[in-house]
């Protein structure tokens, strides 16, 4: 299922004269909630909803109430309490413990699609925007504003006499390249764009990145990487991405790729192997460590455990995840990794 917001509108885009469309934000919490200030769905006249504001425990409902928007093309405002035995959420079974308050509002022609085409526009042109919406009901009024490049979404409700307004800043999914495009390279592949990144997989060897074997790739690169640095301004997609990782297994390739992350937008250089096997690659691109601009990891990775590649998978996503979101990685409970106490 698509969460990030640009898939749910590239979903949502080619249909919208389609369906009646409601647009759900959660628009305040209080206490525990399965998802934050900013989330969005959408939701049609099918049924059928793209995104997700709880664990799946109160789409059902807010489908019903969403057929109001459509009736009365309106917005509406509702509310579930997770904390009181008496309200509807006690009732589903929902135990957050929080309070979740959502805006549903009609999207039309007539309300100009609460400028979400706009929206729509500006993310697949990897750009980014500021999107605004009046908390209230009533007619909807919501305003998207082009911004330049940002790297992390953020999100404000600011309180007002007649309506509060949520602020919400919206950019493209992280953007990972992957140099290498072996067997081990398929469940990074997989687990980014689980995560709704982007992924572009890059390896001008013959029997490697095969199509067959990456369908989750958004997009594979075959040329030389020579050639890609002599033809820079013909590879747009170099100025796009957050994160690369190396991890072709080449010495050559992988110094060919140090060099050409330098002239890319990414933020954040993992390679995979030893220290004494980077040091190599060093050697081969002819630069030092001091000379990288990009934050290095290396060897990439969290200390997760597991030796299969879906475990050192895992642990690379996991770091590039946390370093992304400006997150430290730890345990959300602090619980000791080593602790040999606990019984089952």
């Amino acid at each position: 299922m698509a969460n990030h917001f640009q898939q749910i509108l590239n979903i949502w885009h080619p249909k919208k004269d389609e369906h009646n469309w409601v647009l759900a934000t959660i628009v305040g919490t209080e206490g525990s909630s399965y998802r934050k200030m900013g989330a969005q769905m959408l939701i049609n006249d099918l049924g059928q909803y793209f995104g997700l504001l709880s664990g799946g425990c109160l789409e059902s409902d807010i489908m019903n109430q969403a057929r109001r928007c459509w009736e009365k093309c309106e917005n509406r405002i509702i509310q579930y309490d997770m904390r009181e035995e008496e309200d509807l959420a006690w009732k589903l079974g929902i135990g957050c413990g929080g309070l979740v308050r959502i805006l549903l509002q009609p999207v039309d022609a007539q309300n100009r699609y609460l400028e979400l085409d706009k929206v729509f526009s500006i993310l697949n042109q990897n750009g980014s925007c500021e999107y605004v919406q009046k908390v209230s009901e009533g007619q909807p009024l919501n305003q998207c504003n082009s911004l330049d490049a940002i790297n992390n979404h953020s999100v404000e409700l600011n309180e007002a006499d007649d309506a509060s307004q949520l602020k919400q800043t919206l950019r493209p999914p992280f953007h990972l390249a992957i140099y290498g495009g072996g067997v081990d390279a398929r469940p990074v592949v997989d687990l980014a764009s689980s995560v709704g990144w982007k992924v572009t997989l890059i390896d001008p060897r013959t029997t490697y990145a095969r199509k067959e074997h990456f369908s989750n790739a958004n997009h594979i690169v075959k040329t030389p990487l020579q050639e890609i640095e002599q033809e820079i301004e013909n590879h747009s997609w170099l100025k796009n991405v957050d994160a690369a990782v190396l991890m072709n297994h080449n010495i050559e390739l992988d110094a060919q790729a140090l060099l050409l992350t330098q002239r890319s937008s990414a933020r954040y250089l993992g390679i995979l192997g030893p220290i004494h096997r980077t040091d190599r690659i060093f050697q081969h691109a002819k630069i030092k460590r001091s000379d990288v601009i990009i934050p290095l990891a290396n060897p990439i990775g969290l200390r997760l455990g597991g030796e299969l590649p879906e475990s050192i998978a895992l642990s690379m996503i996991s770091e590039i995840h946390a370093f992304l979101e400006n997150a430290d990685g730890r345990s959300i409970s602090d619980i000791t990794m080593n602790d040999t106490s606990v019984t089952h």
